[in-house]
């Protein structure tokens, strides 16, 4: 996506809990809930239908140019 990188850490996360990259994009292009969290950091978040629903949380920093998403991973405390 135009604007935001990933960092290493989400690459590696990406690859370790087999979530494919397309779905970042989808949760910051088209998130079912946004807020900003007290990190100051945006957060997405996502039920994602292949994964019975469960919610993807993506963490982006935009305070860097350009904006990466710092961590991704499936968030138990958030429900659909």
């Amino acid at each position: 996506m135009a604007g935001i990188d990933l960092s290493i850490h989400t690459q590696e996360m990406l690859a370790e809990r087999n979530i494919p990259e397309a779905w970042v994009w989808q949760t910051i292009s088209a998130p079912d809930d946004t807020w900003r969290g007290n990190d100051g950091n945006f957060h997405y978040a996502k039920a994602i239908a292949a994964r019975q629903n469960r919610v993807l949380h993506v963490v982006v920093d935009d305070d860097k140019t350009p904006n990466r998403v710092v961590t991704v991973f499936f968030d138990r405390r958030l429900k659909r």
